[in-house]
């Protein structure tokens, strides 16, 4: 493993982005779920049947806009001749009063896809927000800043993609991606030194192995038995920066544990190469974005 981390840990440049093959079953049971077994009866009640309308989804706060293809979906399996014109994309800053898109077409179809399309960009964009202002509060630390999963079952691939719009790095998309050695396994396996071997003699050479510790003594046993990624877990700043020194040109370190906007900076300042954060999946606020008529 290289332990180069001032070259490996540059920030990307690319722009994230998920293929409409992928979004569109996420679209389609949203949909079918607000449908339910008549359909939008609302509209269908109030509105002519070939009333047109324009719409604009527009930002009420500042933020990073995450969603915009899910929202474009919404509205085209509903009605594939709405148009759809996007303004942003997906991973850019935006300032409260932005026009995001215009949405024009069968009045009844947008109105019936509104609430799906908003659904998914308020959600996802609060994310990709929260993970914005957490990477820029530690630009100046190596730390990168990494998503766990403590995610919604079901939206995890969504979530994890928002981090990524943010600036934040992905942890394990799922069990099968990684190996990561936590308390229970070692328990079960015996001692840390058995559990690592294990693992080792497992993965073959092209999946990672990282091990959970929660003291320095762990953290030793773990060197001792060859591991390259730790860890951190639960540890105060103090037991952080030592744990840091201890595995210099030994393994990468990664802090760990109920770790929030207010606490990050702190742990930054110990030198750790990563911190996993719960915090961006299942706390963050969503994003206030609207759809008004225009007219």
């Amino acid at each position: 493993m290289n332990l180069n981390l001032k070259s490996d840990q540059a920030k990307s440049k690319y722009e994230p982005r998920l293929d409409d093959v992928l979004l569109t079953p996420w679209v389609t049971a949203a949909l079918t779920e607000d449908l339910g077994r008549r359909g939008d009866i609302t509209s269908q009640a109030t509105i002519p049947e070939d009333k047109t309308a324009s719409l604009v989804i527009k930002a009420r706060d500042a933020g990073v806009i995450c969603g915009m293809d899910l929202a474009r979906l919404s509205f085209a399996l509903i009605d594939d001749a709405i148009s759809f014109k996007a303004h942003v994309h997906d991973g850019q800053r935006v300032t409260a009063g932005t026009v995001l898109a215009t949405v024009s077409g069968n009045a009844r179809h947008l109105l019936t896809a509104e609430r799906t399309a908003l659904n998914f960009m308020t959600h996802l964009s609060g994310i990709a927000t929260a993970t914005q202002q957490i990477v820029d509060s530690v630009a100046d630390y190596p730390a990168q800043v990494t998503c766990t999963r403590k995610t919604i079952p079901g939206l995890r691939t969504l979530q994890k993609y928002a981090v990524r719009c943010g600036g934040g790095r992905n942890h394990r998309l799922g069990l099968d991606d990684a190996i990561l050695i936590k308390d229970n396994h070692i328990a079960i396996a015996g001692n840390i030194t058995k559990a690592v071997k294990q693992a080792q003699a497992f993965a073959g050479h092209l999946i990672p192995i990282e091990i959970e510790v929660d003291t320095l003594e762990q953290l030793e046993q773990a060197l001792d038995a060859g591991a390259k990624l730790v860890l951190l877990d639960n540890m105060n700043a103090e037991t952080l920066r030592a744990a840091v020194t201890m595995c210099q040109g030994r393994a990468l370190t990664e802090a760990s544990g109920g770790i929030t906007p207010k606490s990050v900076i702190e742990v930054a300042k110990t030198g750790v190469d990563f911190i996993a954060m719960g915090y961006l999946t299942h706390s963050t606020a969503a994003l206030d974005i609207g759809l008004d008529f225009t007219a």
